[in-house]
């Protein structure tokens, strides 16, 4: 388990008890659907002059225009971690809606010690890392034998068939060994990065990527044997 954060689900109280900040922390809020109206992932960046600190600040003074911006700031961030996970479209989606409800959800927990990008890494990387042990088994690439994955041939797209080799091979992986690798390599996060994104230590880090990297590579060697 990832030593991160408890992030927690709370049943909504009825509305007319909800003033300010705990109306706002309501997940299933109308305002929370208002400010996921226009994340889509291919919106462009928001420009505002206020710092992501002075917007949590805002949004948990019951401003839901603040989390808004905030979603609109950080979309790219959130969906191009998640579509390291999942190249189903609506997965996609529903992944990166999931980020974010649990990022409303939390927000009075962001202490403003750290810049606000490493804590919404670490909430976005645990709500991937619960995806990938929920959805393990049912992955597209683990149910497709990875000796029927095309093998690049000269003279054909070598780049895309490479990808999906792999991909298929990481799916077969253990969530953890999976979550690190993907971070790592794919993501292109540094060991610190991906320390304080999933709350182990470098040298733990190290460990699980040396054992991740030996297991992938023992996956792709035995489908070639």
């Amino acid at each position: 388990m990832l030593p991160m954060p408890v992030l927690t689900t709370r049943p909504d109280p009825p509305a007319a008890s909800l003033p300010g900040k705990a109306a706002l922390l309501s997940g299933s809020s109308a305002a929370f659907g208002l400010a996921m109206a226009d994340a889509k992932p291919w919106d462009r960046a928001i420009e505002t002059s206020a710092s992501d600190e002075e917007l949590v600040r805002s949004a948990l003074g019951g401003n839901p225009e603040a989390f808004r911006l905030l979603v609109l700031r950080h979309k790219g961030r959130v969906f191009g971690l998640a579509s390291r996970f999942t190249r189903d479209a609506y997965q996609l989606e529903d992944l990166a809606q999931e980020v974010f409800l649990k990022l409303w959800q939390n927000l009075g927990q962001y202490r403003e010690d750290a810049p606000f990008t490493h804590w919404l890494s670490r909430v976005a990387v645990r709500v991937c890392y619960d995806f990938l042990r929920r959805n393990r088994r049912f992955s597209f690439f683990r149910t497709v034998p990875l000796e029927e994955v095309e093998v690049p041939q000269p003279g054909t797209d070598a780049d895309e068939a490479a990808r999906e080799r792999v991909e298929a091979a990481l799916a077969r992986l253990k969530p953890p060994e999976r979550l690190v690798l993907t971070l790592l390599e794919l993501d292109g996060m540094s060991l610190e990065a991906v320390s304080q994104a999933t709350g182990w230590s470098v040298a733990n880090v190290k460990v699980r990527a040396f054992r991740a990297r030996n297991a992938l590579r023992k996956i792709l060697s035995d489908c070639h044997e």
